[in-house]
């Protein structure tokens, strides 16, 4: 299994702090549609040893789940260089997935970072 388990804020901000690029699966074992994502997002996991992909049961990780505002299952989180670019809820197929980690490998953080401190500034008018 390439992916890891997070149960706490502080695993998350650990993980977060100590990786280039984070991946996060809410899910619950309840839910059907997390059941189909599963497989997919172990499949691209293999795929990307460097990324960590991580999962956090909501039911087990309620006070992460309800830190991150999660309020539909699955939710996908994506992090890079401690900054959230991406969190979307629902399932992706292989190809999407996929595609998304490529897209977000490709960022270029300096733009982000310029962009945060312009609405930054701009929002401290």
């Amino acid at each position: 299994m390439a992916t890891t388990n997070l149960t706490t804020v502080e695993e998350l901000q650990k993980t977060i702090d100590n990786n280039d690029m984070v991946l996060i699966d809410f899910w619950a074992d309840w839910c059907g549609p997390c059941k189909m994502f599963g497989p997919t997002y172990e499949k691209i996991s293999e795929k990307y040893p460097d990324i960590v992909f991580a999962k956090c049961d909501t039911e087990n990780a309620q006070s992460l789940a309800a830190a991150f505002e999660i309020q539909s299952i699955p939710t996908l989180a994506v992090f890079r260089e401690k900054i959230l670019l991406f969190k979307q809820p629902g399932v992706l197929s292989e190809a999407m997935l996929d595609e998304l980690v490529s897209k977000i490998e490709d960022i270029d953080m300096e733009d982000v970072r310029a962009a945060i401190e312009k609405e930054q500034a701009e929002g401290g008018k």
